[in-house]
């Protein structure tokens, strides 16, 4: 369903969606109330969402739909500003599944094919949570992640964090838990997000946790009780100064659609501390962080995952698990502890 006042950004969307197989557009609202009066009719499973919209807006609406299904997708749609960064951000804190940011003007939107590209990348996402078959669990884990319970040989001297989809609130969860890690070692985080969000989202990070979170800044040392988040737009890594690892920031190309990627951030990780790193993968739709976990493993490091009970997208963390590289699956709310027993003497 297409919650959009813009005729024309309804028409490229439902153009786009119709051409994907799989998937259908049931209907169209051009603003909230028109949404709420039809979603009872339509039923959608996923919902494409403005912010800026007449008579009830985004937010507003966001909350009604939410109340009437929990388990809505929602995935809210906005220009790239500071102001709509925050309004964003704060709709992922109530439920909103994920954020797609659109070109400033309608003659943008029928331009470069980015934006639909990540458009239709989110809804396949999205779209495998209703392919689930209900009660179906995890295929049996294999043998390594059945002795997952083993000691690590090294105790990690820093932690890297990557999420996508879903990501914000579970990192938010799980830096609250993180005490005392977060004293003893820098901590990366690599959620998938834009430029201009990413420092609202660090802003947010840091009143929440109390933690000291910024955007990570080019050639700054880490150091032990700080929490550097990737740029939006920019590639993470880490580079050797003297006697310490530092930040390097890259504007390469994306891989697999994303800049941040975490694969540059694990890569790095992986070649600058070996065995004494300790990887994380949250939820997030794709495959990014699999290649950097394997970095990590084949360095002596270990990775943990989040389950696919408590993925918002099953994605990234199931790529790793997929390919063996999993030290252990863990729902959300373990998390934490997974990481304290990891890191902690």
């Amino acid at each position: 369903m297409l919650v959009d006042d813009s005729a024309v950004v309804r028409g490229f969307l439902s153009r786009w969606i119709a051409a994907e197989p799989g998937f259908s557009v049931v209907g169209g609202a051009a603003n909230g109330q028109e949404a709420l009066d039809l979603f009872d009719v339509l039923r959608p499973d996923i919902v494409l969402l403005d912010i800026d919209m007449p008579v009830l807006d985004g937010p507003a609406t966001l909350a009604r739909l939410l109340a009437r299904r929990p388990d809505l997708a929602v995935v809210v749609v906005s220009t790239l500003t500071r102001r709509n960064a925050e309004i964003s951000l704060g709709c992922l804190a109530r439920g909103a599944v994920d954020i797609l940011t659109k070109p400033e003007s309608q003659r943008d939107l029928a331009g470069p094919a980015a934006f639909r590209g990540e458009l239709m990348l989110k809804l396949r996402g999205l779209a495998a949570r209703h392919r689930r078959t209900p009660g179906r669990g995890m295929p049996p884990l294999p043998g390594f992640l059945r002795r997952a319970a083993l000691p690590a040989t090294v105790r990690p001297r820093v932690l890297a964090i990557g999420a996508s989809t879903g990501g914000p609130a579970a990192l938010c969860r799980i830096l609250r838990g993180l005490s005392p890690v977060s004293d003893r070692m820098p901590i990366l985080l690599v959620q998938h997000m834009p430029e201009l969000f990413t420092g609202v989202f660090a802003e947010q990070l840091r009143t929440q946790t109390g933690l000291a979170v910024a955007e990570a800044e080019e050639g700054e040392e880490i150091r032990p009780g700080r929490l550097y988040l990737a740029p939006g737009g920019r590639h993470m890594g880490l580079g050797s100064g003297e006697g310490a690892a530092v930040i390097r920031l890259r504007t390469g190309p994306p891989l697999h659609h994303c800049r941040p990627a975490l694969d540059v951030t694990f890569a790095d990780v992986a070649r600058l501390f070996g065995p004494a790193a300790l990887g994380v993968v949250l939820t997030g739709m794709g495959t990014d962080g699999t290649d950097g976990a394997r970095a990590l493993v084949e360095a002596g490091a270990s990775v943990i995952v989040q389950d696919e009970a408590t993925s918002t997208v099953w994605g990234m963390p199931g790529s790793i698990v997929k390919a063996g590289l999993a030290r252990r699956v863990v729902p959300l709310d373990g998390i934490a502890a997974a990481i304290r027993e990891a890191a902690l003497p």
